[in-house]
């Protein structure tokens, strides 16, 4: 039975520029449900990585509400928000953001860590989804000696860490070629069917908005 893990209600967002308001997200409303696929499209500026920002509790709406699973993130605690993000939200980055010192492991665990949790407990959950993502031979290594997709693969190893229900990726495959891209995708369908995880893409490759269960194209949906 499907329920909505997201539900957004005439959410509008703006940022404060020297020249005046710039409008980014007017009257948007949608619903994600548990477990499906979203990929945003549209034009550059129409609003996809400040959608996702969005819903990652990492900035909030001039006004709307932004429903998770009940709660509005719009008038929730900073403190609220930060225990969302550690228990419910994994991030994946088109950069990777993976700290150059750290090996592929430290990377993967240090969210887990972060938080406080048993190290040892973490480590093997860290290690068993690198070693399934093909990084067995590269969990000592650091991100200089790793290639543009090996990187990707432990960033979404560091996303799953803590187990989220909800993944938010911002152009996961956009500095790959098509080779290294397809196996990220197949990875992250590979964790959908296997677990009822939503996940939520931003991307500018066609061919992979259109192997989600739905494709938003923002653009369209500002009327931009």
């Amino acid at each position: 039975m499907e329920k909505t893990v997201y539900e957004l209600r005439d959410v509008c967002k703006s940022f404060r520029m020297p020249g005046g308001e710039i409008p980014v997200l007017r009257q948007l409303s949608l619903r994600v449900e548990r477990g499906e696929w979203v990929a945003l499209v549209g034009r550059s500026g129409c609003g996809k990585t400040t959608l996702l920002q969005l819903l990652g509790g990492l900035d909030r709406p001039n006004s709307g509400s932004i429903l998770l699973e009940g709660e509005d993130l719009a008038r929730l605690s900073s403190a609220r928000l930060t225990e969302l993000r550690r228990t419910r939200i994994g991030f994946i980055f088109q950069s990777y953001h993976l700290f150059p010192e750290l090996t592929s492991l430290e990377n993967a665990v240090l969210p887990a860590l972060h938080w406080g949790q048993d190290r040892d407990e973490a480590t093997k959950r860290a290690r068993e989804w690198l070693v399934r993502f093909g990084l067995k031979e590269r969990l000592d290594h650091r991100p200089r000696e790793l290639s543009g997709g090996e990187q990707q693969r432990v960033a979404i190893a560091r996303a799953l860490i803590n187990d989220p229900d909800v993944i938010l990726a911002d152009e996961p495959t956009g500095n790959l070629d098509r080779k290294a891209a397809e196996g990220i995708v197949r990875i992250l369908n590979d964790v959908r069917a296997e677990h009822p995880k939503t996940l939520v893409m931003v991307t500018h490759d066609t061919d992979l908005a259109h192997r989600a269960d739905r494709v938003l194209d923002l653009s369209a949906q500002q009327g931009k």
